[in-house]
């Protein structure tokens, strides 16, 4: 059938790609069962935990949510016998869930607790309370019978203060306890401390931007770090809390790759040691990959389908659990045996027909900063085609943080815009994680420039080859992906519209409303203030809101503490005051990223529409 681009009949309607989109959030082995986290859409984007038995182990209406660095993660563990722990997403209290009983807190209200890791019988977390002046973050050790509920006394503080810390590890032994730990003036890629401490003295340990401790034995212990330009895993030996001499890289040659990338949430990892002393890991460059790493440093790749923000959650003598997302697949749940190779599908992992998902193809583009990286998803549809020579239109997708990275996995999301006839490019500007320490402090200074000129490039790049259509190119991202989008459309002449979700505009509102975590991102990306306040002004896309000349789509969360609806009203006031063809949604209940599926739904139909009305399609629901 012969239908102009963009009008193609798709079965990936907006309900069934809101529906497609559950995120995993973790696995365990408990007992004979498999665990995992998930939201559920429908729900409200409830995070559920879900049993390989078929169970739900987490009834509804409780959520396994943390809001710890505002961004949470970690927020449910189980040990073997089947109880579960998790961070009510509510009351932000530790909850233990015994079988066949309700849920029953841990910990006293008031902080928020996130990273939750039990360890030889010991429950630990990342706790943060925001009431205390200053805010005080620390490790605390919590005890599982529930006696601390009522009495603060009983929860162990191992480490607190006013420094950011993370992936808290407890030695064999029960004596020390390893950590992560950062003061807020930097960001944890930028640098981060590898702390060991016994209770009563602490020891550091010399790193650029560690992640992840994980101990051997009494005398040995595992960190990723990035000294020479790469997340790599390391060795620290130990004798109690003295160094025993300096770290040692565990490969045996330089891997152009990371083990590791930005520590937005507390419940990734990239890597678990065997019992045997080998290690799986995951590298990173655009895409992951799974190794097994041998005590020699040599290192064997496993054939499976996960290749993008992989995490390996748990070990079970040769088998191990990873999550995350495929180019071949949609998101899962693997059990991978390490020593046949062979994968099991946990849960999700359905694969996807090529004919409606496009393998996404890497480009790598000639910046005016360097080489920018980019994956490009071609339209497809077995059962539609374009009439004559016309190009297709395109949208270009910019991820947030911005140090965040994309992969090229296939999703829902993505074939929603393809199998329509809608090309889409999906861009890893200078800044973002994936490629190494360099490729991310292109961005450091000259956030407004770099990663502009890079989606910029990167969409002349497709127009120049001839593989779309230079006058119907839209741009879309959101948070720090929409603020590339505004300021892409404030420089003007490649894009036609713009879709913003929750973007920042004006740089010294996001520093004056800023939370901890992030409180001083915005310095190392701009520059200080007040000392570069005209900087802040002269790159903040509301200033130059009067340059903009295309339509452009603002979607909001009315309850979003990162980016409040203020940034997304003063750029829809300054477009009305110009007479700019602009569309305003305020979702209410939503924070920084939608999660009910009657939001997700309704920004698609209205993303479409938009885009149709824009680039004179009609489109198909």
């Amino acid at each position: 059938m012969s239908s102009p681009f963009g009008s193609w009949p798709s079965p990936f309607s907006p309900a069934r790609t809101a529906a497609a989109s559950p995120r995993i959030d973790g696995a365990a082995f408990v007992g004979d069962d498999i665990w995992w986290g998930e939201s559920v859409p429908t729900e409200g984007g409830r995070f559920t935990v879900r049993s390989s038995s078929g169970d739900e182990i987490l009834p509804a209406p409780w959520s396994a949510r943390s809001r710890v660095h505002e961004y949470g993660g970690g927020a449910w563990t189980a040990d073997a016998d089947g109880t579960l722990y998790i961070v009510d997403a509510q009351d932000q209290r530790v909850h233990r869930l015994t079988p066949g009983a309700s849920p029953v807190p841990l910990t006293p209200p008031g902080p928020a607790h996130g990273g939750l890791r039990l360890q030889h019988g010991r429950l630990f977390a990342v706790r943060e309370d925001l009431t205390s002046t200053p805010h005080l973050r620390g490790i605390v050790e919590i005890p599982v019978d529930g006696s601390a509920a009522d009495d603060p006394d009983r929860v162990r503080v191992v480490t607190e203060g006013t420094a950011f810390v993370a992936h808290p590890s407890l030695s064999s032994d029960g004596s020390r306890v390893a950590w992560v730990e950062w003061t807020g003036d930097r960001m944890p890629w930028q640098h981060a401390t590898l702390v060991i401490s016994d209770g009563s003295a602490r020891t550091e340990v010399p790193t650029q931007a560690a992640l992840q401790p994980e101990w051997i034995d009494d005398r040995e212990l595992l960190f990723s770090d990035d000294p020479r330009g790469r997340w790599a895993l390391h060795r620290q030996r130990l004798d109690h809390l003295r160094l025993d001499g300096a770290a040692a890289p565990v490969d045996d040659v330089d891997v152009d790759a990371d083990t590791g990338y930005g520590l937005w949430v507390l419940g990734n990892r990239w890597y678990r040691p065997l019992a045997d002393g080998r290690i799986v890991a995951v590298r990173t460059n655009g895409r992951d990959e799974v190794v097994v790493i041998d005590r020699d440093g040599g290192a064997r790749r496993l054939d499976i389908p996960a290749d993008g923000h992989v995490s390996v959650d748990a070990v079970s003598g040769s088998r191990v659990l990873l999550t995350g997302n495929s180019s071949t697949t949609s998101p899962g749940v693997w059990c991978v045996d390490v020593e046949s190779g062979s994968a099991q599908v946990v849960a999700g992992a359905s694969p996807v027909d090529p004919q409606w998902m496009p393998r996404a193809s890497e480009l790598l583009i000639d910046g005016a900063h360097g080489s920018v990286h980019a994956f490009v998803y071609a339209p497809s549809n077995p059962a539609a085609s374009a009439s004559g020579d016309e190009l297709p239109p395109y949208i270009v997708l910019v991820h947030g943080g911005p140090t965040a990275h994309v992969t090229g996995a296939s999703s829902a999301a993505i074939a929603f815009y393809t199998s329509r006839g809608i090309g889409v490019l999906d861009v890893n500007y200078g800044g973002s994680t994936g490629y190494g320490r360099a490729y991310r402090e292109r961005l450091d200074g000259r956030w407004g420039v770099v990663d502009v000129d890079d989606v910029i490039a990167a969409a002349r790049e497709l127009a120049d080859a001839g593989l779309a259509d230079p006058a119907r190119i839209a741009i879309r991202g959101g948070s720090a992906g929409g603020w590339t989008v505004l300021s892409a459309l404030v420089r003007g002449g490649v894009f036609a519209a713009g879709i913003s979700r929750y973007a920042v505009a004006d740089l010294r509102m996001l520093a004056e409303h800023s939370h901890d975590f992030e409180a001083h991102y915005v310095e190392g990306l701009v520059g200080p203030l007040p000392a570069a306040e005209a900087l802040y002004i002269d790159r903040s896309p509301l200033t130059h809101a009067a340059r903009i000349a295309v339509p452009v789509l603002l979607m909001q969360g009315s309850d979003d503490r990162v980016v409040p609806p203020s940034q997304s009203e003063a750029i829809r006031d300054a477009l009305a005051a110009k007479g700019v063809d602009h569309e305003y949604v305020l979702y209410q209940g939503e924070g920084h990223g939608f999660r009910s599926a009657e939001t997700i739904v309704d920004a698609l139909e209205r993303e479409l529409s938009f885009l149709g009305r824009v680039f004179g399609f009609t489109p198909s629901f």
